[in-house]
């Protein structure tokens, strides 16, 4: 067992396992561990996330309500929360702050697939750096998404203002305190409007 401690008062709890503590065995682990946020590696490790501060949780609401609004109308995705986890081809589990996958991708999922982890990577991942994580895992992490079938992810840094635009085929871009930013064509016509997210309003 491996405890790191951030900046600040939260902590990233890494357990290791001689072996990958399986899908089933794991689903039971987070559904008793329900206050606590948990993703599994490629590798076997398990990360324990405590909750995040009030700031962060507002900037994930604002987050989550522009992404649903548009997608209500737009109509050919779904969106996902924090709690929402995903079996990737690679093997690890994750749980993007916000994510959206083409309706036609989840109607091809069993009950018990959609109940549990979502086995696929989605489509458009969002990552929401709180003041207690390392730039540097979330970036290998937004990599990590790519590399499974993701087409776009943002990870947006909002103690600096920057977003980083990771798009299949592409070089990642990094923009720094943009008011908004489209995610066309993956995502259509939406553009999302950031100057709500750097803004704190606690």
């Amino acid at each position: 067992m491996v405890i790191s401690e951030s900046q600040d008062v939260s902590l990233a709890l890494r357990l290791e396992w001689p072996t990958s503590l399986p899908d089933e065995a794991f689903y039971e682990f987070c559904r008793v561990n329900k206050t606590w946020r948990i993703e599994r590696t490629a590798k076997g490790d398990l990360i324990i996330m405590v909750p995040t501060g009030g700031e962060s949780s507002r900037r994930n609401v604002e987050l989550i309500a522009q992404l649903h609004y548009w997608a209500s109308r737009e109509g050919s995705g779904v969106i996902f929360d924090s709690s929402g986890g995903f079996v990737l081809p690679n093997g690890a589990i994750r749980a993007p702050d916000a994510a959206w996958v083409r309706r036609e991708r989840l109607t091809s999922l069993t009950p018990e697939q959609k109940r549990k982890f979502v086995p696929l990577c989605p489509d458009f991942v969002v990552e929401l750096r709180s003041p207690s994580e390392s730039l540097v895992e979330l970036r290998a992490k937004m990599e990590e998404y790519l590399a499974n079938g993701a087409m776009l992810g943002w990870l947006l840094d909002p103690g600096h203002r920057k977003l980083f635009v990771y798009q299949a085929g592409f070089p990642v871009q990094q923009l720094d305190n943009p008011a908004t930013v489209s995610a066309d064509p993956v995502l259509p016509d939406f553009v999302i409007d950031l100057r709500l997210i750097w803004e704190p309003d606690l």
